[in-house]
């Protein structure tokens, strides 16, 4: 079943936390630079989310404002995991569900059963209202207050790290 024939789950699920989310619909997007062209007056928090996998197997969904500039060994250091890497599109698929450019935070409702993946939210992103990520699919965004960001994820048996990414940024700013 693709992302798009997914979404209706999703969205049914959402309703049954009680969760309101605004709903916009776009070309397919793929990188914060085509997200940028295709806000259309879509407020609040973009993001950007990466699918990690370290050297020991663990799996890390991180998710965090779109302009963020974080070196990978700070974040490792931060979340107590060595030699992280982007996880191949197949694994991707195989755990999360999505497609490269679909990942988002809404991702983790596949994992819910199992629950191998870990969810790092940047604590910053946590203060912009309303949040916005895809619905499993890129050709679509929702927007979301961070409680019910919160809620979800909860709700899907996975606990939520949130880290102060203004200071791993100023680690990097500071070693440049």
């Amino acid at each position: 079943m693709s992302g798009v024939e997914r979404e209706a789950e999703l969205l049914d699920y959402l309703r049954t936390l009680g969760i309101v989310w605004s709903y916009h619909v776009h070309p397919p997007l793929f990188t914060v630079e085509d997200s940028k062209a295709h806000r259309d007056g879509m407020v609040g928090g973009h993001c950007k989310n990466m699918f990690l996998k370290a050297k020991s197997g663990e799996r890390v969904l991180v998710t965090c404002l779109e302009d963020r500039q974080i070196r990978i060994r700070d974040l490792e250091k931060e979340i107590g995991l060595r030699r992280l890497s982007f996880g191949k599109p197949d694994l991707l698929m195989e755990v999360l569900g999505v497609v490269p450019g679909a990942v988002s935070p809404f991702a983790i409702y596949s994992d819910r059963a199992v629950r191998s993946v870990q969810v790092v939210l940047d604590a910053q992103m946590l203060d912009q209202d309303p949040l916005n990520y895809h619905p499993l699919h890129n050709a679509a965004t929702i927007a979301i207050s961070p409680d019910d960001l919160l809620r979800f994820i909860a709700a899907t048996g996975h606990d939520a790290r949130i880290v102060d990414f203004d200071r791993l940024e100023a680690k990097n700013a500071a070693i440049a």
